[in-house]
């Protein structure tokens, strides 16, 4: 059975809680059915974390705003190559098989963003577990914690969900052949690809905004 913190953060995760929620310890305890300790305990871990934030006496889902979300892009990027590049040297046959198959499997939820964004998630922890090295995987475990503040994903843009499995598709390919130069290089353009399709969901989004507040 999960714990209250991991029950949390998954109900951030999945988008039942968006960056602005308040999170209220006596309502998270009724919905999860834990005592309000290992709640209210969970609280103060996620806002060591940044996970969440303060208005007043109340906590909220925190919400990232631009420099955040390009710093973590930055950091993102960097730990996403070196765990590709190693995965290049160091993934079993196994490994690799496994990971051309979530790109063949993840072609069935093309078009949920959703369930598509939970496969993505799969595939890039595949990639770092295949890296074979824990010290890396701990810390892209923080960077996609946090990424779970991006009220929407990247891959709810028309067209992207089948860009991306075709940049899978070249990662995968670069892995296998064992190419750590070309395997870097790939998942450089696939990070790169998905943060420029953020900025510019980002930017309608606002434009949208502002048209509307002139009507």
């Amino acid at each position: 059975m999960k714990d209250a913190y991991s029950l949390i953060l998954s109900a951030i995760d999945d988008g039942t809680y968006r960056p602005g929620d308040r999170l209220v310890e006596s309502e998270l305890a009724e919905r999860f059915g834990v005592s309000r300790t290992p709640v209210r305990e969970a609280l103060q871990r996620l806002e060591t974390q940044s996970m969440l934030t303060r208005d007043g006496r109340s906590l909220i889902v925190a919400t990232l705003d631009h420099n955040q979300l390009a710093e973590l892009y930055t950091v993102r990027t960097e730990l996403e190559a070196l765990a590709a590049r190693l995965a290049a040297r160091h993934a079993t046959r196994e490994e690799v098989r496994v990971l051309g198959q979530m790109v063949e499997d993840d072609l069935r939820v093309v078009d949920d963003p959703q369930a598509l964004s939970r496969a993505n998630r799969r595939f890039h922890h595949q990639i770092h577990l295949a890296s074979h090295n824990r010290y890396l995987v701990q810390q892209l475990d923080i960077v996609h914690r946090t990424m779970a503040l991006m009220a929407r994903t990247s891959l709810a843009a028309e067209g992207r969900g089948l860009r991306s499995l075709s940049e899978h598709r070249e990662i995968v390919e670069a892995i296998a052949s064992g190419d750590a130069d070309a395997a870097e290089k790939a998942l450089r353009h696939h990070i790169s690809t998905a943060f420029e399709t953020r900025l510019m969901e980002s930017a309608r989004a606002w434009a949208s905004t502002i048209e509307q507040g002139r009507k």
